[in-house]
């Protein structure tokens, strides 16, 4: 009966030695720089290619971008759906704010201010889309983690922090 418990002993510092080491691997990789970075590319990316498509110049929205907030999207509130107020304004602001805010996140510069725009906007794209909550909250938790933790060591924000704190 002893060795049999000695053998459970055994096998359970054995189970908890390996956990230890797994777990310090999977330490020594999500390194909070990397999630950061990861983070504001992963966000990016979404908006970016949606935005992408609403331009057709430079500063020109093509009509399929204003098309969409005059016919296609309506905000899902109570006693709604409705349409959008002033589409074409809508359509600019989205298509700008889809471009300029990935670009300021994958930058670092910013990058607070970008999350949450990002955060805003997934707000009403939610409200937009109801049906796409799963997406949607996901959009939400990277902006506030983003928002919450900032952007990271890889990232201009933290350049010009290092730079202010070195003349002072």
């Amino acid at each position: 009966m002893a060795e049999l418990e000695n053998v459970k002993l055994t096998f359970a510092a054995c189970v908890a030695t390996r956990i230890g080491v797994a777990s310090d691997l999977v330490r020594r990789l999500a390194r909070p720089w990397l999630t950061q970075l990861v983070l504001r590319i992963a966000l990016s990316v979404p908006f970016w290619r949606s935005g992408i498509l609403k331009w057709h110049g430079f500063l020109q929205l093509n009509d399929t971008a204003v098309d969409l907030f005059t016919d296609e999207f309506q905000l899902h509130l109570p006693g709604g759906p409705y349409s959008f107020p002033a589409p074409a304004v809508v359509a600019f602001l989205s298509a700008c704010g889809e471009v300029g805010f990935p670009v300021l996140l994958v930058l670092g510069f910013g990058t607070r201010f970008a999350a949450l725009g990002l955060l805003l906007m997934t707000c009403i794209i939610e409200l937009t889309v109801p049906d796409g909550w799963p997406i949607h909250i996901t959009w939400a938790a990277m902006a506030l983690g983003i928002a919450a933790w900032g952007p990271g060591v890889i990232s201009v924000d933290h350049l010009m922090s290092r730079a202010m704190i070195d003349h002072s």
